[in-house]
């Protein structure tokens, strides 16, 4: 097979904070003023045995896009070794103009450069017009030690199982920094009704017990490999706050697929510390929540199978049952009590009461919507030739310098209206 190695990496002009923005904070944005874990990611990269293209997303606060996609530019450089294409701003309205020339609107929430879900929308669709038949996401602070580490990705990809059933997507485990793949659960009384890491551990330790390949109630979005037919038919969940990663594994079950466990297929995951817990678990509760809600709407879809919360014990099925609202509520209200973070978790109960169960309701059917539109885009765009020339142009250009003649080339290049580049030349200019 050839896989496209997908990293997005996100970057705030605000410190370690970022977005205050629910819907845009990431757990771990880099500052523009540090290279932050993205060339350690890179530098392990150059020992992995058949590595083609890499392709990295720049997600950025608003008004620092361009310094953002400057800064990673340089970082690339730095690394002539591996074949890197950078997305920045510049490219995802190259590409945004392109869908709307091909009859697709605007779908800027949905494929884009803000939100987890659309991020990674974004690098399906560059891999799709790029030509590949695969995709390997990774996270940026993520270390590769296994120089086999492709050919265990793509280990029984595209493959049928001796059931035929044909495996389309799988996933591997993170290894922490203390050697483990367990969850550092925290056995607090605050989390009495808040058991996650528990759970999540009793499941990977079966799992690691079972087969090379099993059925997965995981999925390790820094560690995920999608192939063209998984990721041509089913998009991520631009509506969903963050576990993206494992509410694609429910959408793949919904729509008739699975993602499959590798106990093979590994790497590091070494994070820098979390600035503001209490905005995590904000984002959780508006991520739980609508999960909820979602399989409620689902349920009453006659085209889609039925996902039912006992089929995904031990893990994440008790997140997924009635009452998961009033143990968000308590939980909030217990960790305000005992956690450094008290006016974030404040915040937190709050919003498991009012915004969150109506950010859910509000929100519930709009992914299966899109739904109807994504295996059309897919289409579309795969091998787009003039949209592939205007990126892999682009992607031989310096953003430095505000190149706006460049930018006005590349529009050409993919056929579009040097006119109608004005939003671009915005950008670079600011």
């Amino acid at each position: 097979m050839n896989p496209a190695i997908v990293i997005p990496t996100f970057h705030t002009g605000r410190g370690r904070r970022g977005s205050r923005n629910i819907s845009q904070a990431y757990d771990h944005p880099t500052p523009l003023s540090k290279n932050g874990e993205l060339p350690r990611c890179l530098q392990s990269l150059l020992k992995v045995r058949g590595i083609g293209q890499i392709i990295i997303l720049v997600a950025a606060d608003p008004g620092v896009e361009i310094q953002a996609c400057e800064k990673v530019l340089n970082i690339a450089s730095q690394f002539p070794a591996l074949n890197i294409i950078v997305i920045g701003t510049p490219e995802h309205l190259l590409i945004q103009q392109r869908m709307e020339q091909l009859g697709l609107g605007k779908l800027g929430k949905e494929v884009g450069l803000s939100g987890y879900s659309a991020v990674r929308n974004l690098g399906l669709v560059v891999a799709n017009v790029l030509g590949f038949d695969s995709v390997v996401f990774l996270d940026d602070d993520e270390v590769v030690d296994d120089a086999n580490f492709l050919q265990h990705a793509m280990y029984g990809l595209g493959k049928l199982t001796p059931k035929g059933i044909p495996i389309l997507a799988k996933t591997g485990f993170y290894f922490n920094s203390e050697g483990t793949y367990l969850s550092k659960s925290q056995d607090k009384w605050y989390n009495h009704f808040w058991q996650q890491g528990k759970a999540f551990n009793r499941w990977i330790e079966k799992a690691m017990r079972g087969p090379r390949l099993s059925r997965s109630n995981h999925v390790c979005g820094g560690c995920l490999a999608l192939h063209k037919e998984a990721f041509k038919r089913l998009s991520f969940d631009p509506w969903i706050m963050r576990g993206e990663d494992l509410d694609y594994m429910l959408n793949l079950r919904m729509y008739g697929s699975d993602i499959w466990f590798d106990n093979k297929w590994s790497l590091r995951h070494l994070p820098p510390e979390s600035t503001s817990e209490g905005t995590r678990f904000r984002q959780d509760i508006y991520r739980w929540l609508y999960e909820y809600r979602k399989m409620e709407y689902s349920r009453t879809q006659i085209d889609l199978l039925q996902v039912k919360p006992a089929s995904l014990e031990p893990y994440p099925g008790p997140f997924l049952e009635p009452g998961i609202e009033r143990r968000i509520r308590i939980t909030a209200f217990l960790r305000s009590l005992a956690r450094p973070d008290k006016r974030a978790y404040r915040k937190a109960a709050k919003a498991a009461k009012v915004e969150a169960a109506e950010y859910a309701q509000r929100n519930c059917a709009k992914y299966f919507e899109f739904q109807f539109i994504w295996p059309e885009l897919m289409a579309r765009m795969e091998g787009d030739q003039i949209l592939r020339t205007a990126l892999l142009q682009s992607a031989a250009r310096s953003i430095a310098g505000a190149d706006v003649d460049r930018l006005e080339q590349l529009a050409e290049a993919a056929g579009i209206d040097p006119g109608s580049t004005s939003e671009i030349r915005m950008n670079v200019e600011e």
